[in-house]
């Protein structure tokens, strides 16, 4: 199984996810989960990530098998959960006030893939993520925060770091070279980078 990299953004989170997409290599196999705070609106975001970088990026869908080198999105008022080999939809209640939230994600995430997880919180208002980080933590995976000074919005990243201060605090150009180098320890990418 390669690694698996689960992102959450809300505010101002879009331009550092398509930075991030866009510096992967294409020979990168991590299965990558991405939450936006969109609601029940319309979104273009899978559209936008795969015209940013060279994976393929696709809105999840219901009992949809992962695979490796592919970007999944939470379609709008949907709650996304990674299950071992499958992903999940759920409408069940708003978490933070938003539906889909990031910590049903990472909780998720933690519980199917513990080692194998790396989580990533970027910009963003409120404090979603900050719970399900602890729960990567605490499952024995790898924890990232956006710099908050780099980030449009800063409350997310700083509710994340609050909960998790051993989470590593990275400007992107480092949460980029982090996650190559996870995935190259977790067999999905060839190299030598470490963690």
């Amino acid at each position: 199984m390669n690694a698996i990299v689960v992102i959450g953004a809300s505010a101002g989170g879009v331009e550092p996810l398509k930075g991030i997409v866009a510096s992967l290599p294409g020979a990168c196999l991590a299965s990558i989960f991405v939450v936006e705070h969109i609601g029940d609106h319309q979104s273009n975001l899978p559209i936008l990530l795969a015209l940013a970088g060279s994976l393929p990026a696709t809105f999840a869908t219901d009992h949809g098998s992962i695979e490796a080198g592919h970007i999944y999105v939470a379609p709008p008022d949907h709650h996304m959960l990674v299950r071992p080999s499958q992903i999940r939809l759920s409408r069940s209640p708003k978490v933070h006030f938003t539906r889909p939230a990031i910590d049903p994600l990472f909780v998720s995430a933690a519980e199917a893939y513990g080692r194998r997880v790396l989580g990533i919180v970027l910009s963003g208002t409120g404090s979603d993520a900050a719970k399900g980080l602890r729960s990567i933590w605490e499952n024995g995976g790898a924890v990232l925060v956006q710099d908050p000074k780099e980030a449009a919005e800063p409350s997310m990243p700083l509710a994340a770091l609050e909960e998790v201060p051993a989470a590593v605090c990275l400007p992107i150009s480092g949460l980029v070279r982090f996650i190559v180098a996870f995935s190259a320890r977790h067999g999905s990418l060839p190299g030598n980078l470490s963690l």
